[in-house]
């Protein structure tokens, strides 16, 4: 297992914990459709939420957040729309960002609600 591969998986089970902490239900993890993946669909109440977890160990290059593309939002919509419908759940949808950098090693996490809408 690769180091970077451990590093996501570490930020995936603290966004993981973080949602659980917060009263959300997780559905899925790694939840794939076609070349889509989602990280993690949780859902409180009426509300499911797609996450997408990104972690750096540095900010040189950028916050995490914002290596998020148009194409992989666009990806993510088609596979949440795909998830609603094979689980036919009548739900508010949102997607969020967990955004976590890591410096000196102590992980700080930003929490994006409603980070990008799809129209």
């Amino acid at each position: 297992m690769s180091t970077s591969y451990a590093f996501g998986k570490e930020a995936e089970q603290r966004a993981l914990r973080y949602f659980r902490s917060k009263g959300f239900t997780v559905l899925a993890q790694n939840y794939h459709y076609r070349k889509a993946e989602v990280d993690l669909i949780v859902q409180k109440e009426n509300v499911l939420v797609a996450v997408e977890v990104k972690a750096r160990s540095s900010i040189f290059y950028g916050d995490p957040e914002t290596f998020v593309s148009p194409k992989q939002i666009k990806r993510l919509v088609m596979a949440l729309d795909a998830f609603v419908m094979e689980h036919n759940l009548d739900v508010e949808v949102r997607f969020d960002i967990i955004a976590f950098t890591v410096v000196k090693k102590e992980w700080k996490m930003k929490h994006i609600e409603d980070a990008f809408y799809y129209f």
